[in-house]
């Protein structure tokens, strides 16, 4: 067991606690309203690249929205509320997620604008990001490389924390009880406070265990093995922020993470246990043009079989640096606005992994990026220019042009065309080049284009009623995909062509009255995805066929009712069969999956809360993972959040 980062032991966590103390302890009168002090709005741009993806879709998940998820991960928001394809080894165990017909490691995560996927597999694992851990979520669909960085490929989804400047102290605490003997607390308390000075102070802490102890009590289901695994989830967030009249805004983040993964751990001989543990710390300091951020992030990854005593370990150590500056002009008398943001940043990576012989590996990767923003009577328009330098690589030039024109631009009515193109790019993996006689340091990085056009309606009839209505369409053609070949002993090489191509849709409606509300979302997506390159003889019949693990069909719907503050939410999600062979002559059968969620308020004197009763798989339908094993049928859950 690695005792590089332990969220109880890390000296960071002892730092903040610290830190927080001497807040608290100088100003005594903290848990006292305060005399509000006027300052100016700070905008805060270092964490918006949505602002600069004119023409690409992104979806925004609402706060309500996130509310429901606030006891799971990512990976289960994601799920029922995008059309990206899921996949999961397991309950509580590794889960990715494919943007629009591409792998997991063509998925860009930013948390706070930072680039949080895993140096060593490039990817992310959703179930070790728990919902407690961010405010803001948006997802955005096609490259974005020009924008975001490396492994912008298919899209990406964004994380971000959000002060809350309210003067006081507001705390919560939340306990969720389940089937098969799992349990999950959180706890957090929100503070701001101001004085007769220029600045202003807010910040909050949150701190989360869960424990998926996965008891299913029988070791099949349907004739599928239903595989145990324990899961044991802890982790710090700690956001402080400071800002005053002249809109200088301050800001330290961190979000230290804990996750213990046993799968079997009743059988001493094949059990497994995956420890991954992350660090993660960001100061940002902004002002109405300038953005700087430096930071850190350390991921831990400790895996063993049988014998827990001696695991294989791996740790990686990223410092970054990020320095940007934004113009604004009017151009005429129409007030056409143009905005150009121009920046760098540099990152230093330090790894050392068993799997690589145990030598140090260090790398330094810096990007020189300008972002252009015009917004000129119903046009808005994005032109982007990105070059990245990585050590021992040349990088492509990533230029992206998109454009949105609201064709219909009534009070009731509107509709807005979207179109655009870029360039994108993903750099190998540190396992990919350094891994032991199957790595490849002369792999070349990835390299993409990505076509796209949508429409966008709104209509609101009369104040009661508002529908939408999001279609988007697009072309992604990647070069040069990274394959570990069987003709090579599976060493890494560049070998594949792929092209992803498909249509998405989504729509909602929502009908408000007095006291009742009513509303739901539907969302359906198309998506083909197969190789277009042979590079062997033994590969001529895979061309043309789907990749393993992406459905063809799936779609979303959640509905809800809701009689002043009690609403009772239906959540389904429905997935086409997917192959796991590359001939596609072997499938997993598709599913349809049902959740019901039922929350109710109360209130005791200073005391508020939220009752949520929820039913998970609510038609016990089967559903196989990754492995090829049952998932757990239907299940229970209770939860209670109260906040004073």
């Amino acid at each position: 067991m690695s005792d590089d980062f332990t969220v109880g032991r890390c000296p960071v966590f002892r730092l903040f606690l610290v830190g927080l103390g001497c807040l608290c302890l100088s100003y005594p009168g903290l848990a006292q309203p305060f005399r509000p002090v006027s300052l100016s709005a700070v905008t805060v741009r270092g964490t918006a690249p949505e602002r600069f993806l004119a023409g690409q879709k992104v979806q925004q998940i609402d706060s309500a929205m996130l509310a429901q998820f606030r006891f799971q991960t990512l990976a289960d928001a994601l799920a029922m509320t995008t059309p990206l394809a899921l996949k999961s080894y397991g309950d509580g165990q590794l889960a990715t997620v494919s943007f629009r017909g591409t792998s997991a490691n063509h998925t860009a995560v930013l948390w706070n604008g930072v680039n949080i996927n895993q140096p060593m597999t490039g990817q992310s694992d959703f179930s070790t990001l728990p919902v407690v851990g961010f405010d803001r979520l948006s997802v955005q669909f096609g490259a974005s490389a020009s924008a975001v960085g490396s492994d912008a490929v298919g899209g990406s989804v964004l994380l971000g924390s959000t002060p809350d400047w309210r003067v006081g102290v507001r705390s919560s605490v939340g306990i969720r009880a389940g089937s098969f003997q799992n349990h999950q607390v959180q706890g957090g308390v929100r503070y701001g406070l101001s004085q007769k000075s220029n600045w202003q102070f807010a910040g909050n802490t949150a701190v989360y265990q869960n424990q998926l102890n996965n008891r299913y009590g029988s070791t099949q289901r349907r004739g599928y093995f239903l595989e145990s695994a324990e899961t044991r989830q802890r982790g710090l967030i700690q956001n402080l922020y400071a800002r005053n009249q002249r809109s200088q805004q301050l800001s330290l983040t961190t979000w230290l993470n804990d996750n213990d993964l046993v799968v079997s751990p009743r059988d001493m001989a094949g059990r497994e246990r995956t420890r991954t543990q992350a660090a993660r710390i960001l100061a940002t300091y902004e002002t109405d043009r300038t953005t700087l951020k430096i930071g850190w992030l350390r991921d831990v990854l400790d895996y063993a079989k049988g014998d827990f005593d001696n695991p294989s370990h791996s740790r990686t150590d990223q410092f970054l640096a990020r320095a940007e500056r934004e113009f604004d002009w009017t151009l005429n008398a129409r007030n056409a606005r143009l905005t150009f943001r121009t920046g760098g940043q540099w990152a230093h990576y330090r790894t050392q992994v068993d799997g690589y012989g145990g030598q140090l590996i260090t790398e330094n990767r810096q990007d020189v990026y300008a972002l252009t923003r015009l917004v000129a009577g119903r046009w808005a328009v994005s032109a982007n220019l990105r070059q990245a330098f990585v050590t021992r690589f040349s990088p492509p030039l990533t230029p992206s042009l998109g454009a949105d024109f609201r064709a219909v631009d009534r009070a009731r009515t509107s509709l807005t065309a979207r179109a655009s193109a870029g360039r994108s790019y993903r750099v190998p993996t540190l396992n990919e080049r350094y891994w032991r006689q199957l790595g490849n340091p002369g792999l070349r990085p990835e390299s993409g284009l990505n076509l796209e056009a949508g429409l966008l309606a709104r209509f609101q009839p009369n104040a009661r009623l508002l529908l939408t209505a999001d279609v988007a369409t697009y072309r992604n053609r990647i070069d040069d995909w990274s394959y570990w070949n069987p003709d090579y002993g599976y060493r890494v090489e560049n070998l594949q062509l792929v092209v992803a191509r498909g249509f998405e849709w989504a729509g909602t409606a929502t009908y408000t009255t007095t006291h009742w509300q009513i509303g739901g979302r539907l969302g359906y997506a198309f998506t083909r995805s197969s190789q277009e390159r042979a590079y062997g003889l033994y590969v001529n019949d895979l061309i043309g066929k789907q990749l393993i693990y992406v459905p063809i069909h799936s779609g979303t719907a959640n509905a809800f009712v809701q009689y002043k503050k009690t609403r009772l939410t239906a959540q389904m999600l429905a997935v086409s069969r997917r192959y796991v062979t590359f001939d596609n002559s072997q499938f997993l059968p598709g599913y349809v999956l049902t959740n019901l969620l039922l929350e109710a308020p109360f209130r005791v004197g200073v005391v508020r809360g939220t009752v949520q009763g929820q039913v998970s798989n609510v038609t016990d339908a089967l559903v196989l993972n990754v492995k090829r094993n049952a998932l757990p049928g239907r299940s229970f859950s209770i939860n209670l959040n109260v906040s004073f």
